[in-house]
């Protein structure tokens, strides 16, 4: 008897960024798992989630197309989805105002709450390593990668000596990110315009440094959120009506520590020729319909 699916968390707006598909770094499995967890109104995609920067052919697993798939799935059932373009996938940006069915690219966006106005973009725009050396940014993104593949290899062999893991990507990009923090005073300049636009909320990506907290301005406190990144950290964010937001982080959430359920159906059609996808997914944009 197959066993009945756990109800899926009922959301207003959930907030995912930084995911990097296409790279070894990415947690797209566990990323599907959170996605089937939750049932959000609005799903906010803030920026660098394919990585565009390091798309190789030679690499897309079957389990970073189950999360296209899912997306496309979710924005032709009634999902309204805002893909925020960041560095990583700059190139969707000449493509901003595009709304394919539910799914709508942007550079930002805003969203009038009950609790108040939320501005929404990836922040890229405030980290000076982009402004004045994108050489440089894209060189520290290749190295980040082959040192994510580097620290698996290290885990496996700790492992089987007995030893505990170490997070040297962890370490590297907490550093490298905290120092321009540090220099571009991110989080600080993010909320400043923020309340000078009069907004309540401003939600960004980027730093991989997950975070709610308030923050004072000239117009008055004005509450800075990140989403974190499915790199390193696996969190999001999540609002609801009468909650308001909360972090959300994947090895925190018990049921996530739990086996997961074998593949369904629908993810497994995600397995199938990248030329028979595609038409799958122009349909469930509704872009054209199936043949009969």
């Amino acid at each position: 008897m197959r066993e009945p699916r756990p109800r899926r968390r009922k959301l207003d707006v959930v907030v995912v960024s930084d995911v990097h598909l296409g790279t070894y770094g990415c947690h797209a499995t566990e990323l599907l798992r959170y996605l089937k967890s939750v049932k959000p109104k609005v799903l906010v995609l803030n920026g660098d989630i394919v990585d565009i920067w390091q798309f190789s052919k030679n690499y897309w697993p079957a389990s970073h197309m189950r999360v296209v798939r899912y997306l496309a799935g979710l924005a032709a059932k009634g999902t309204h989805i805002h893909y925020l373009t960041g560095n990583h996938d700059e190139l969707l940006r000449k493509f901003a105002g595009t709304r394919l069915g539910n799914l709508r690219i942007d550079n930002k966006l805003v969203l009038e709450l009950p609790a108040g106005k939320a501005w929404f973009f990836h922040g890229d725009v405030f980290d000076v390593t982009m402004q004045h050396s994108r050489w440089l940014a894209k060189l520290g993104a290749h190295g980040y990668d082959f040192l994510i593949v580097l620290n698996r290899v290290v885990n496996f062999l700790l492992h089987k000596l007995g030893r505990p893991r170490v997070a040297l990507s962890k370490a590297v990009k907490d550093r490298v990110k905290g120092a321009v923090n540090l220099v571009s005073n991110f989080e600080q300049t993010a909320a400043g315009i923020a309340g000078e636009g009069g907004y309540q909320f401003v939600v960004c990506g980027h730093i991989h440094q997950p975070e709610i907290k308030e923050l004072p301005t000239s117009r008055g406190p004005v509450t800075y959120l990140n989403s974190g990144d499915w790199v390193e950290n696996l969190t999001a964010l999540e609002y609801a009506a009468d909650t308001g937001w909360q972090l959300y982080r994947y090895a925190a959430d018990a049921a996530m520590q739990q086996p997961a359920a074998p593949a369904d159906a629908h993810d497994q059609a995600a397995d199938a020729p990248v030329a028979e996808l595609l038409s799958d997914l122009l349909v469930e944009f509704q872009l054209h319909r199936r043949p009969e």
